[in-house]
């Protein structure tokens, strides 16, 4: 049966940019594998980021990148889910070329979000603006649906996959073992202790080689 188009519906109880610890606001769209919801990935973490455009470059070698590596954030637990204004049928077109072209099946759904209602719900889209084409947005939502991370970066500079699985990695690391992670962390490198936050636990901290401020722990 044929399809109409259909406006996203979101929730926009709080219509503001979205910082970090928010809750994402829920939605439910088309997208190239059926309607998702956005209350649907709970339970798993999902990396949701927006695109400018159908066919243009940059897009098309992150998407050729995070298909190939969807096996990798699968295995932390962990979905995709990208979003442009561009039309169900712009994507569905733009992913068969690059099957065509690169041997490279897209295998995480494309929401369709022409009215741009999705993008200014997470801040994606300026209120002023009419188009999205200078949005590369990333947020990282944990299984309890609130936005642990954000990133943004401009039109004409692709996003670092291996940098997205790094920081979903830390993130589910620092949650299970309550520490956090030093500049440039890898799985299996040290963690940081919580610094003291008292004088009294900064002094028994600090009896040993390590400054009470820098104490390191071994995964």
């Amino acid at each position: 049966m044929e399809t109409t188009d259909t406006a996203p519906t979101v929730d926009t109880a709080a219509m503001r940019a979205l910082r970090i610890n928010d809750t994402a606001p829920d939605f439910t769209a088309r997208t190239t594998q059926g309607e998702k919801r956005l209350s649907d990935y709970r339970g798993r973490w999902l990396v949701l980021f927006s695109h400018p455009a159908d066919f243009t470059p940059v897009c098309t070698s992150e998407f050729v990148a995070l298909a190939r590596q969807a096996d990798a954030f699968a295995a932390i637990d962990c979905d995709l889910m990208a979003l442009s204004v561009d039309s169900l049928y712009s994507h569905l077109a733009w992913l068969k070329d690059i099957y065509r072209r690169f041997g490279v099946k897209v295998p995480f759904p494309i929401i369709e979000d022409p009215s741009m209602a999705i993008g200014h719900a997470f801040g994606m889209v300026d209120a002023g603006s009419s188009d999205s084409a200078t949005v590369r947005a990333t947020f990282v939502i944990d299984p309890e649906g609130v936005v642990r991370a954000i990133s943004w970066y401009p039109m004409n500079i692709g996003r670092s996959v291996d940098e997205l699985l790094r920081l979903v990695t830390a993130l589910q690391t620092s949650d299970r073992e309550a520490a956090s992670t030093p500049a440039g962390w890898t799985p299996g490198d040290a963690l940081l202790e919580p610094a003291a936050t008292t004088l009294d636990a900064a002094i028994a901290d600090g009896d040993g080689d390590a400054p009470w401020y820098y104490r390191e722990r071994r995964a």
